[in-house]
């Protein structure tokens, strides 16, 4: 199963305060924006999500379809195929992608210890 990109999303409280910690790490902007309140870091093919009031807690975050510069793949495992393989794993869905559509959709779930994971299809 392809997952795409990989990023750590961070729920943070002073977004500039967050931004400038991890650029001292030497991680640069590479989307979003402090007007949207979130931004997306990357150091070398870590990204890290820092996001202002948009969810509680820290999550795994997957983007089925990009890589780590967020650029399309050729090829990659849509969001709804992914759901079917956990469903059919009896893993459990907090949210699940609508099955009728395709295109941009979304899943969460928790891992065993209450951790959450996000697979975030963007095309």
């Amino acid at each position: 199963m392809k997952l795409g990109a990989f990023s750590i999303s961070l729920s943070v409280k002073d977004l500039d305060k967050s931004k400038d910690f991890y650029e001292k790490l030497g991680f640069t902007t590479m989307g979003g924006s402090m007007e949207s309140n979130y931004l997306i870091m990357k150091n070398g093919s870590t990204l890290i999500g820092l996001f202002k009031a948009m969810f509680d807690g820290n999550m795994l975050t997957f983007n089925p379809g990009w890589d780590e510069n967020a650029q399309n793949l050729e090829a990659f495992d849509d969001v709804r195929d992914i759901q079917k393989h956990l469903q059919e794993n009896q893993v459990v869905l907090e949210k699940s992608a609508d099955e009728t559509t395709s295109g941009p959709e979304h899943i969460f779930l928790k891992d065993p210890d209450g951790n959450m994971i996000l697979i975030d299809q963007h095309r």
